[in-house]
């Protein structure tokens, strides 16, 4: 069945491709005002889980309620033991979705994001940005950086090799480079995805990686050389996709999580001040519920996941 919703990119058709591609199993289904995808995973202790992320998609509780119900029949037939879902499409709050038998979990995917409006003009958007933003976007090529964009897969190991220096510097992990390498073939040569880079004397200073859709480009994965922060490549580079995310008339650059926290000491606050300071808005997406389908081994799997959480080994 067609709807007309509104999907955030990881319930996209690319993002199926991409899954698909790692050898995972994807289920899409739709029915009036609802639809997902739905990615059969291997959770922990050896169950099966159906995850959702940033779905299902509906435009009602009646909606959300039909597209559990479905979920619900999907993962009986592939033995999960329970649903993983981040519903979106309508402000459903956390009682509509507890209603449902659904319980919210702690998790790293981000239930708020921060979004550039970019169907209006260049000036407009540049106007609002902070004015170091401003500067550094009107004054980069003086200070002999320039801006690529590539949608070649091959380029992914500028942004990989930055990532790495990020990791170690801050004592971080990322993904590993085969996970980012088969984004890349998948996603870049359908233009579902592209790499931005702001390059220095011939190296790469900075670079992200930005999801694209039908409306939004997506600020994803970015890194910058620690040696050359001060140049400020960073900030010029999201300038720059910004303004690119305008240039190819999509109507939100979507800057991609960050937290509602008033913590200056929280963990997201420091990225959270960065995209804050391009203008824009907050927008709540959802934030992340299991649905338990085999009750008891559900049960059994939560107790064992909060013993290793508090007990250094089991």
């Amino acid at each position: 069945m067609k709807n007309n919703l509104n999907v955030h990119f990881q319930q996209s058709e690319a993002w199926q491709k991409f899954q698909e591609s790692l050898g995972r199993t994807v289920f899409h289904e739709s029915g009036q005002g609802w639809e997902y995808r739905a990615i059969l995973e291997k959770a922990r202790f050896g169950l099966n889980r159906l995850y959702c992320p940033y779905g299902p998609t509906a435009n009602s509780q009646q909606a959300l309620n039909d597209a559990l119900t479905s979920l619900e029949k999907l993962a009986l037939t592939q033995d999960a033991a329970y649903i993983r879902i981040q519903p979106l499409g309508n402000h459903f709050t956390s009682h509509d979705i507890e209603a449902l038998g659904a319980r919210a979990i702690e998790y790293s995917q981000p239930a708020h994001t921060w979004c550039i409006d970019t169907s209006r003009s260049e000036d407009e958007i540049v106007a609002n940005m902070k004015q170091n933003n401003r500067n550094l976007y009107r004054t980069y090529e003086k200070k002999g950086m320039a801006y690529e964009k590539s949608y070649d897969p091959a380029d992914i190991t500028r942004l990989t090799t930055l990532l790495h220096q990020v990791a170690q510097h801050n004592q971080i992990t990322v993904h590993p480079d085969s996970y980012f390498k088969q984004q890349a073939a998948a996603l870049l040569p359908i233009h579902a995805a592209s790499l931005h880079f702001i390059t220095y004397e011939n190296n790469t200073v900075a670079a992200a990686l930005v999801y694209e859709d039908e409306h939004t480009h997506y600020y994803g994965h970015a890194a910058a050389d620690h040696e050359h922060r001060k140049l400020g490549a960073s900030t010029a580079l999201l300038a720059k996709i910004i303004v690119d995310t305008h240039l190819h008339g999509k109507r939100t650059c979507d800057l991609y999580g960050i937290t509602t926290s008033d913590d200056p000491t929280h963990k997201w606050a420091g990225f959270t001040r960065f995209k804050k300071s391009f203008g824009g808005y907050a927008q709540d997406l959802s934030e992340t519920y299991e649905y338990p389908i085999r009750k008891y081994r559900y049960t059994a799997y939560r107790l064992l996941r909060q013993l290793r959480r508090t007990l250094p080994r089991i």
